[in-house]
């Protein structure tokens, strides 16, 4: 059961200009037929993933199918330094029927697929995180066997939870993604590489922990995850990029301090800030390697005066610009 809903142009709006100085003037709203491959100029596809399906069966604070919607909104008002070259193009939503979330994930598998054969490139947003089993599907799907991909996920949680095998209809959840990735892989005989950024212990139990070494699994605690420590980090992270042909970027609001993110399925104050984040993210873009990358964990019935929908956005644009 496949759900689709086209790009909603009433999102996009904000400070008009005779320039095109703000996103809102030059996103265009497209459907996925309609986007066409562009060899002299670079697109960036928006496509969300409203579904909470996943954070619901993990217990957790639903309200991230709304979360899309959201980062659009904020998006839209934040100042266009894009060059004439580049073409920002909205695909609208995944969605998620009947509480189908295994086929919502296989449809956005598929969209990846599709956005990437179009010279494209994906940034999703979500949604819970289980749109990272989807995505990467989608990723794995269309490179093939012969080149290798890295996770790095910017998170207090491994998200290896082991999914539950009692029920063979729905298995999966927003906390079993990166396990269910790893089995993948496990099948198709290619090495699981996922470095994790952020990770906390009173986030993860030790079980958790466990699995993560027996599955080779790289992190980073909250505690060493910080500006203080950014030349180690930045040598871990290249460390992991000279691994892998390319990489898939996800990055989990929960991560962050809720004094930056109130508005996630699982907030915690122990979080990590936005600077970090950004100094990561312009060294992995560096690299040249990223092929995919997407924001999970939006929740706009907890956010405050929508500063975690902005703090997505900002991150948002600064992948925009740094592409």
């Amino acid at each position: 059961m496949k759900s689709y809903d086209p790009a909603d142009s009433e999102l996009w709006t904000g400070r008009k200009s005779d320039q095109k100085q703000y996103l809102h003037e030059m996103v265009e709203c497209s459907a996925l037929e309609e986007l066409t491959r562009k060899a002299d100029s670079k697109t960036i596809a928006l496509l969300g993933y409203a579904c909470d399906e996943g954070v619901r069966r993990n217990q957790g604070r639903i309200g991230a199918e709304y979360g899309p919607a959201q980062i659009r909104r904020q998006l839209a008002k934040l100042p266009n330094h894009l060059d004439d070259n580049i073409h920002l193009v909205d695909l609208g939503n995944v969605n998620c029927l009947g509480g189908n979330m295994e086929s919502a994930q296989a449809y956005l598998a598929e969209l990846v697929v599709q956005v990437l054969r179009k010279n494209a490139f994906p940034l999703l947003l979500g949604g819970g995180h289980d749109m990272a089993y989807g995505h990467f599907t989608g990723i794995k799907k269309y490179l093939g066997g012969d080149k290798s991909v890295g996770i790095i996920n910017f998170d207090a949680h491994f998200d290896l939870r082991v999914p539950n095998m009692e029920d063979s209809e729905k298995t999966g959840n927003s906390g079993t993604p990166f396990y269910q990735i790893a089995r993948d892989c496990e099948i198709s005989g290619i090495p699981f590489e996922y470095l994790c950024l952020g990770i906390r212990k009173d986030a993860n139990t030790k079980q958790l922990f466990k699995t993560a070494k027996t599955l080779g699994v790289s992190w980073l605690e909250q505690p060493s995850f910080t500006l203080h420590h950014l030349e180690a980090i930045k040598t871990k992270i290249r460390g992991f990029m000279e691994k892998v042909d390319y990489l898939y970027v996800t990055v989990d609001l929960d991560g962050f301090s809720s004094a930056f993110a109130p508005g996630a399925s699982a907030a915690s104050p122990m979080g990590f800030d936005p600077q970090i984040v950004l100094e990561c993210l312009e060294e992995i873009i560096r690299s040249k390697k990223l092929i995919s990358l997407d924001i999970a964990e939006m929740n706009p019935d907890y956010d405050l005066d929508h500063q975690t929908a902005k703090l997505a956005a900002s991150l948002v644009h600064f992948v925009l610009h740094q592409l």
